[in-house]
């Protein structure tokens, strides 16, 4: 007996290019139903930080923000790398607060950023918790050097980049 897999392939195919999370039920020519599942790749291939970087973007060429930031060094050990990250994301608290004095127009961007950051990393709040920095003999973040905003926000893009690669 003749099975009829075309159908199957083409309605598949077609649950592919919908590109949505979403389950059908399949049926081929003997009747069978077969469960189809699609999850589009997520993980794999996508940077948890894209959106962050998006906005870093966005924010990098502001003539309103004009701060001195605690600013990691980009070559920090891989075991201080979620210390690093949280330095860039707790420093954002500062522009927001200057963004805010100025009236600048890129505050919400920065809000994304600190909101954007604080989903990334695993949904904790982020904050300066001494046992992080302990753990690993990482710094603080006010044991690095002040920076100039853009080189600030020169740093944090680099960092991102390296932990999306």
């Amino acid at each position: 007996q003749k099975i009829h897999l075309k159908s199957i392939c083409l309605q598949y195919q077609l649950c592919l290019l919908l590109n949505s999370h979403f389950f059908c039920l399949l049926k081929n020519g003997m009747g069978l139903i077969i469960l189809c599942a699609y999850v589009p790749k997520t993980e794999a291939g996508h940077c948890k930080w894209a959106e962050v970087l998006k906005d870093l973007e966005k924010i990098k060429t502001s003539k309103d923000i004009d701060v001195s930031l605690y600013t990691a060094n980009t070559d920090e050990d891989e075991e201080c790398q979620e210390p690093v990250m949280r330095c860039f994301f707790l420093e954002t608290e500062v522009i927001i607060q200057e963004c805010r004095i100025k009236n600048c127009s890129e505050t919400q961007d920065v809000v994304n950023i600190w909101k954007n950051g604080n989903a990334s990393l695993e949904n904790k709040k982020v904050s300066s918790t001494k046992s992080l920095w302990e753990k690993a003999k990482c710094k603080e973040c006010e044991e690095y050097e002040e920076k100039s905003f853009t080189e600030f926000i020169q740093s944090f893009e680099k960092v991102i980049q390296r932990d999306c690669k």
